[in-house]
């Protein structure tokens, strides 16, 4: 097996391509098929953040709250100021009803990012 390889015979140079790949799938409206690229990148490199945040937007996009609600806690146990990555979790709490827990975020997103669309879903005038 040549060296810089996974088990797959995947090499980093395969990763990358996936990954831009997975980019291009999710921008094209296939998160599914954003999601089954993002899966060998992310088992071959579990610590890699932007891959698990890509893979996020793609599940949120699939309607698969659960695991998109999983990778973002991922992605903030690494990067806990990640104003995105707040952001995004706040929403997929929003699609599932837990208001509570999406104002949090919602607000750690402003706090981190003044971005108006952070502001405005942070509601702070109420």
């Amino acid at each position: 097996m040549p060296e810089n390889s996974d088990p797959t015979g995947r090499t980093p140079e395969t990763h990358v391509i996936d990954f831009r790949a997975a980019e291009q799938l999710l921008a094209a409206r296939d998160p599914r098929g954003a999601v089954k690229l993002l899966d060998g990148v992310i088992a071959a490199h579990p610590e890699n953040t932007a891959a698990r945040l890509l893979r996020a937007r793609a599940f949120f996009a699939a309607a698969q709250l659960r695991p998109a609600e999983l990778e973002f806690s991922i992605v903030l146990e690494r990067e806990p100021d990640n104003a995105f990555a707040h952001f995004a979790l706040a929403r997929t709490y929003e699609r599932q009803a837990r208001p509570e827990e999406a104002k949090r975020h919602f607000r750690l997103a402003a706090a981190l990012d003044p971005n108006p669309q952070y502001l405005k879903a942070a509601r702070f005038d109420s």
